[in-house]
């Protein structure tokens, strides 16, 4: 799964940018990494989004070298390129391995400095730190739950800006209240907001469910809307230690949301996207 980087604004019909990637990532590795467009357009258009906007939506992730024009037989159809591959097995891990981190794990920081030569670089750096989650102790300096390293590293790396960078892990031994630096270096309160945003969205969604059976449908619809919209929350929150968090964090709750309507919906949602992408996704190229 990738992370939410996509701008088309709020709505389903409204955000074909961002429904195709939750399509292309829970779905295309399932059929050897290629989709039809025909198959694609149709599940899109289940959520609301209307043809020119599913397609133009998948020239865009071409264009970020995310997907390869391929055609299977008669069926004309994107695979996955190897970068896309890997960045939705870095977001897998972060979108449904979420955790929380506990105080004495300790913490990640990360020091810049970039030439102004390479001011493109900084900027890059600050807006890649900030989707991974980190927090802001200064501008040349950042911090998160000490877990994330191993994805900072990849992605660092992968961006070819580690050598712009210093890391370094430990524990916080002195100088100042730990739960008032959290607050100082993350918006704990638009976390709040996003995360009671999910709820209200949600809970509705989860409450039908457990009292009205649905269609595969209808499942489908449900299971792509919910993990669009979560799929941002992991990134914007990165597992930061409840104990430093305001009493009764509603993260708690969204999180357990996400999971409860992850397990009645994903395999129906799955049976569904199958049969509508059709036996053709899994034939390989004919030369």
């Amino acid at each position: 799964m990738i992370a939410d980087e996509d701008q088309d604004g709020p709505g389903a019909a409204a955000q074909p940018g961002r429904l195709i990637l939750t399509v292309y990532g829970l779905y295309a590795r399932r059929h050897d990494g290629w989709l039809p467009i025909a198959g694609v357009v149709r599940l899109l258009g289940e959520i609301g989004a209307n043809v020119q906007a599913a397609r133009s939506a998948t020239h865009r992730l071409k264009r970020r070298g995310l997907l390869i024009a391929q055609r299977r037989g008669e069926a004309a159809g994107y695979v996955l390129s190897d970068a896309a591959r890997g960045i939705l097995a870095e977001g897998d891990v972060r979108i449904f391995g979420h955790r929380r981190a506990e105080v004495d794990e300790g913490w990640l920081l990360v020091v810049f400095s970039v030439p102004d030569a390479e001011r493109a670089k900084r900027y890059q750096l600050r807006s890649t730190l900030t989707r991974l989650g980190f927090g802001t102790v200064s501008p040349g300096t950042w911090i998160a739950p000490r877990h994330l390293e191993p994805a900072a590293r990849r992605t660092l790396d992968r961006l070819g800006l580690t050598a712009f960078t210093q890391m370094f892990a430990g524990r916080h031994v002195a100088g100042g209240d730990p739960v008032k630096l959290v607050r100082a270096w993350w918006d704990l309160e638009g976390l709040q907001r996003l995360y009671a945003e999910f709820l209200d969205r949600f809970g509705p969604v989860a409450r039908r469910w457990a009292t009205e059976p649905g269609t595969e449908a209808r499942a489908f619809t449900d299971y792509v809307e919910m993990l669009t919209a979560w799929r941002r929350l992991p990134y914007a929150d990165p597992g930061l230690p409840l104990e430093l968090l305001p009493a009764g964090w509603n993260g708690q709750r969204a999180e357990q949301l996400f999971a409860d309507l992850s397990d009645r919906l994903a395999e129906p949602a799955a049976r569904y996207a199958d049969a509508v992408l059709g036996p053709a996704a899994g034939v390989p190229a004919v030369d």
